[in-house]
Order: C-alpha cells, then structure tokens, then sequence
C-alpha cells in the first residue's frame, strides 16, 4: 500500500498549528478542508498520530475516527456552511480530472433511454451536475448523501445557478440517502453507472466501517443493469483495492465481481486509480 510521505504530514503539522492559533470555527474548518485535500481517508490515522491536530480539534478528531457517521458530515457541512461562503468541496479531484473515464462510459451504454447515474454519497461535490451539464446523451443524475445538510445545500446552489443540460432531456435531483440503504430507494438493475469518489474509502477508513463498506459494495452491484459499471476512485494500489473488491463483491452461488482498474494520474505527488466493476451472474 501506498504510504504518506513525510513532507505532506509536516506540512498538514504546520498549517494546522496555524489555524488553530487563529481559532474560530473557520480555523478548524481549515484544518479539515487542508485534511481532506491533501491526504485520502487511508491516510488520516497516520496523520493523527504524527501532528497534533487530535489535541486543537474536535471536529477533525470527529472526521478521522468516525467518517461512517451521519452525525459526523451533518456537523462538517453546517459548520463549514456557517464559516464560509458556499464551494463546492471535491474529494481527490473534480469532473475535469474524470470527464474522460465517465463519458465515454455513457457513450457505449445500450440503453437507448435515459441513462441513470447515481454519485453516491456526493457531499457537496460538482461532480453530479457537471455530468448533468455535459452530458450530450440523456441522463437522469441523482445525487446522494448521508448527511441533509449537504443535500439542502446542494439544492439551493444548483437553483441559484439555474444549471442547463446540453440534453435537454436530462434531470438532475439531490436525495439524502445512507448508501448501505440503496436496495430501499433504486430496484435492482435500475441504474447504468454509479460513481463512489472516496466514499468506500472513507468507510474502509472507519472504525466501524468495514462492515458498511462491503455492505455498500454489494448493494451496488445488485442496483446495475447488467451493462452498468461502479467507477470507484481511489489512491489505494491496485495490488489491495482489487482483491477487495473481487472478495466482497462475491455472493457464493449468486454473483462474482469482475474487476479492471486504469490510472487517472498524479495529483499532489499521489497517484489515483479508476476501479470499474461489474457483476457477473454465476450460471445456475
């Protein structure tokens, strides 16, 4: 696995010092905005053992130990909604970085009507609108989060933008959804491409998330249409994620997970990989 290089966790030291000094919530906003940009979910435990942000902050503490929690990211967005004018927060990297991997995906679907793309647990991430926007082909993007603060004020910015599709047959909409919940919202093979940017991750990083995490990887694959595909985006080396991924996504007797990987690229010294799996359904 990759590990986190001793410079970025002195620099993440550094600026928190510095925030933390400035105090406010907007100070420990930016220690958890700098937190969440520079390091994944897998990386966080190193970091708390090596700066002293666990001492200055109870919110990051929060984040670090429980980002499997609900109460967790409502906390997050209301105080970051409060110190802040509203921005869209991107986990790894935004639509532009991944435009590349997700269009050409709705290109070669089948499916001659809307397609239906779900960016599961989307944060206040642009991700979801951006395909909306730009998508020649008509979709039908639903945005989910756990938390109904991000959800609220992922409305209200999209309304405020009044964001057009290139089709104008496109829809867009926001839904609060726990992700382990999927099977209660969308039937099964009901959707063409869903995209997980961090979310699986950040439940793998959890004390209590491995569970969910798996949970969540089956439930996807038991919503796609037998054509669709989950795009998970992640640093973890594919040596780890893939095995993962092919082991939690068996169902003895039901299903198996197919699994190919691509490299996005480098950003801030990281390398991210694109995950495409798909279920394939065991001959009875």
């Amino acid at each position: 696995m990759l590990s986190c290089p001793p410079l970025r966790t002195q620099q993440v030291a550094c600026c928190s010092q510095r925030c933390v000094r400035e105090g406010g919530f907007e100070g420990e906003i930016q220690i958890m905005a700098l937190i969440l940009n520079i390091l994944s979910p897998r990386r966080l435990g190193k970091l708390i053992t090596n700066t002293r942000v666990r001492h200055h902050s109870s919110l990051t503490t929060e984040l670090i130990n429980n980002m499997d929690k609900k109460a967790t990211w409502d906390r997050f967005y209301t105080e970051n909604s409060k110190a802040t004018n509203f921005k869209n927060f991107e986990w790894f990297f935004g639509f532009d970085a991944i435009r590349d991997f997700i269009l050409p995906m709705l290109h070669s679907q089948p499916n001659s009507d809307v397609l239906h793309v779900l960016d599961m647990g989307c944060g206040t991430s642009a991700l979801g609108p951006c395909i909306y926007r730009y998508s020649p082909w008509p979709v039908q993007v639903t945005c989910a989060d756990i938390s109904a603060i991000a959800v609220r004020l992922m409305q209200e910015h999209t309304e405020t933008k009044a964001l057009q599709p290139q089709n104008t047959s496109s829809k867009l909409d926001f839904l609060e959804l726990d992700c382990t919940h999927l099977h209660k919202h969308f039937g099964s093979e009901s959707l063409d491409l869903i995209l997980d940017k961090g979310t699986i991750d950040a439940l793998l990083r959890s004390r209590e998330g491995g569970a969910k995490a798996s949970q969540v990887l089956k439930q996807c694959l038991k919503v796609l249409r037998d054509s669709g595909s989950l795009f998970q985006f992640s640093d973890e080396d594919p040596d780890a994620r893939m095995l993962w991924l092919e082991k939690e996504g068996r169902e003895p007797g039901v299903m198996v997970a197919d699994v190919g990987v691509q490299e996005v690229g480098e950003l801030r010294g990281v390398t991210y990989y694109c995950y495409q799996v798909t279920a394939r359904p065991i001959a009875q």
